[in-house]
């Protein structure tokens, strides 16, 4: 008998040295807002931002990888802290593999969400896979855990808080706010 998918989850998860967001769909809800002069626009969570920051403060790492190119993401990466950012990247293979020299990281002390087939090259190599609920089918069934909360409605929150009780760092990650 194998171990339950979230035991497998909280495992591969306590492993996570450097978290990798995707953008369109995991920090926001995927939609793109065209203004009068073609310019996009684009909806991020709070609760999503204060969740890497806790992340980030228990030592883990961020990073984006996003096949879009936005200012706008440049922008939100710059307030949280972020400063590993491959955008207009097709190819997500060989941002990560930059990533990983770039950080001296190994694969399997990663964890990325992503949310299409775009993302799936790395979503195989990750020690820690992770995806939404709206995620396309074929990333789902590939993933070690998909959040209840969507994108850009609290799934990459959900999914720091998730990493910070698998690490056993959830609760100093409260503690400030607690006493």
């Amino acid at each position: 008998m194998s171990a339950p998918k979230d035991t497998v989850a909280s495992q591969r998860a306590a492993n996570v040295r450097l978290m990798i967001f995707d953008v369109d769909g995991i920090l926001t809800d995927g939609s793109l807002h065209f203004g009068p002069e073609g310019e996009i626009s684009k909806t991020f969570n709070v609760l999503d931002g204060h969740g890497i920051k806790l992340l980030q403060q228990s030592g883990v790492s961020t990073a984006i990888i996003s096949a879009r190119q936005s200012p706008i993401v440049l922008r939100r990466a710059s307030d949280l802290g972020i400063h590993h950012v491959f955008q207009g990247i097709h190819d997500k293979r060989s941002a990560f593999e930059q990533l990983l020299t770039q950080t001296n990281t190994t694969a399997d002390a990663c964890g990325f969400i992503g949310d299409d087939v775009i993302d799936l090259p790395i979503l195989m190599r990750v020690g820690f896979a992770a995806s939404v609920p709206n995620a396309h089918a074929e990333v789902r069934s590939r993933v070690h855990y998909v959040t209840q909360a969507g994108g850009g409605r609290g799934a990459a929150r959900e999914l720091c808080d998730f990493i910070l009780r698998a690490q056993g760092n959830y609760e100093a990650a409260l503690a400030p706010y607690l006493a």
